[in-house]
């Protein structure tokens, strides 16, 4: 006797249409059916019927209605999030087809953390454009907040930079490339630029240019100033902007908190000054995320490897 596994596959097999799935991510969006169905130009009782057929096929319940209009189930939050990857995957599929039909060898696009954005992300995209000189290359900036439901969907192939905390583990594949160490930095005017030495105390008094509150390292930031006394700077200054926060470094007696080779170049420039204090947190491994090699596209896979090979130079293995 056919599981219940498989027999809900082999319906959806012979009977899912993309057009139901597109109806059930436009209903998610809107929360409401007829406005999704008036997006897909057909009617209200299609469109009801449609889910009704999906709930038969998948033998669960998609939506519950409120007053509000329409809110998805966890069976239907699941349906809809993999309804989204599949059609980022035929998007992929579709851009790819395009690429090699205008003569490029393939797309990435890659997501970037600050910690990958100085010298790893470069290095490897270099190595990667000599292997494949026509590659279209798309680099995206943000945090893992933004990030992880991007790669997690499809709109990105892989995720660059410090690796996320046990949340987002179970549903994608990490791989380390080496432990990443903070430094405290300043503007070459900061009072305590040339000071020897340095005490947290002596910190105290000045503002700091702090990374998000969803990151794992202001999460540590902000334990260790708890311990200090319940600390509280005088200014706090959130982003993760790194051209903003080396401007406002220079121009203002602020402390900066970043990655060691984030600042490591313009320090060796003369732009920005290492603070003389050991940080005693932030430390973190650094690598890639991505939903598996398999996903991967060829010029993903190879952009995977320049990677490796970057991260190698980097850590002098």
């Amino acid at each position: 006797m056919a599981s219940n596994h498989t027999r809900i596959v082999d319906r959806a097999l012979t009977r899912l249409k993309l057009r139901q799935l597109r109806l059930l991510v436009a209903v998610g969006q809107h929360g409401n059916i007829q406005n999704a169905a008036r997006d897909l130009s057909i009617s209200q009782p299609a469109a009801t019927k449609m889910i009704q057929d999906l709930e038969l096929d998948f033998e669960v319940k998609l939506f519950e209605r409120t007053n509000r209009g329409v809110l998805p189930t966890v069976f239907g939050e699941a349906l809809i999030r993999h309804g989204k990857l599949i059609f980022a995957q035929v998007s992929n599929a579709a851009q790819e087809l395009d690429d090699l039909n205008e003569g490029n060898s393939g797309r990435v696009t890659v997501g970037t953390l600050l910690a990958a954005s100085p010298s790893l992300l470069p290095k490897a995209v270099e190595r990667l454009l000599r292997d494949r000189p026509n590659v279209a290359i798309k680099i995206v900036e943000g945090t893992h907040e933004v990030l992880m439901p991007a790669l997690l969907s499809g709109e990105i192939d892989m995720v660059v930079g410090r690796l996320p905390s046990h949340r987002h583990r179970a549903k994608i594949e990490q791989e380390k490339f080496f432990d990443e160490h903070v430094m405290v930095v300043a503007g070459n005017q900061h009072p305590m630029a040339r000071a020897g030495n340095v005490s947290f105390d002596q910190l105290m008094p000045f503002g700091w240019i702090l990374p998000p509150t969803e990151t794992t390292l202001r999460r540590q930031t902000d334990q260790y100033f708890v311990r200090q006394g319940q600390y509280v700077p005088p200014l706090a200054i959130e982003s993760v902007s790194y051209l903003a926060n080396r401007s406002l470094l220079r121009s203002h007696d602020l402390l900066g908190i970043l990655p060691v080779h984030v600042a490591a170049l313009d320090i060796e420039n003369g732009l920005l000054s290492k603070i003389d204090w050991a940080v005693p947190f932030g430390a973190g491994p650094v690598g890639v995320s991505h939903r598996g090699e398999k996903s991967l596209s060829p010029a993903g896979a190879t952009f995977l490897e320049a990677l490796r090979h970057a991260a190698a130079e980097i850590s002098g293995r």
